[in-house]
């Protein structure tokens, strides 16, 4: 049986806002299905990407609460680059705030951000293909 992650949701308080940043970062949308009653079917994703960023607009006071704390207060999300400069620099002017400044590994260059919904993220340029640390 071949299997796979094909969404991840991301709660948002809104799908304009969300799209709107990932946009600025680089992200396609690659479905918006409006679902009635205000739900939207909102996929994104980075150009080339298997799986989809699923946008889910909080619909009640427990899912609001959880905006930003999906991970509970980890960084859950990584955002894989080729371009370790050219990501941070998109997402310094898309307004993406930085933890500390940009550091080297052993596995590679990384940062970690906040998206404006409080969402913490590795940008990350593996130094290796197969993303490990050492030599096997």
């Amino acid at each position: 049986m071949h299997a796979r992650i094909a969404q991840v949701s991301l709660l948002v308080p809104d799908y304009d806002a969300a799209l709107a940043f990932f946009s600025r970062i680089g992200f396609e949308c690659r479905e918006d299905t409006d679902l009635g009653n205000g739900k939207r079917w909102v996929r994104i994703a980075p150009p080339g990407a298997e799986t989809d960023l699923l946008l889910a607009r909080a619909a009640s006071d427990r899912q609001s609460a959880a905006i930003g704390n999906q991970g509970g207060g980890r960084v859950w999300l990584f955002l894989e680059t080729e371009d370790f400069a050219r990501d941070y620099q998109r997402l310094k002017a898309a307004g993406a705030e930085f933890e500390a400044p940009p550091r080297d590994e052993p596995y590679g260059r990384v940062v970690v951000w906040t998206d404006p919904f409080g969402n913490r993220w590795d940008l990350i340029q593996y130094s290796r293909p197969d993303r490990s640390g050492t030599s096997r």
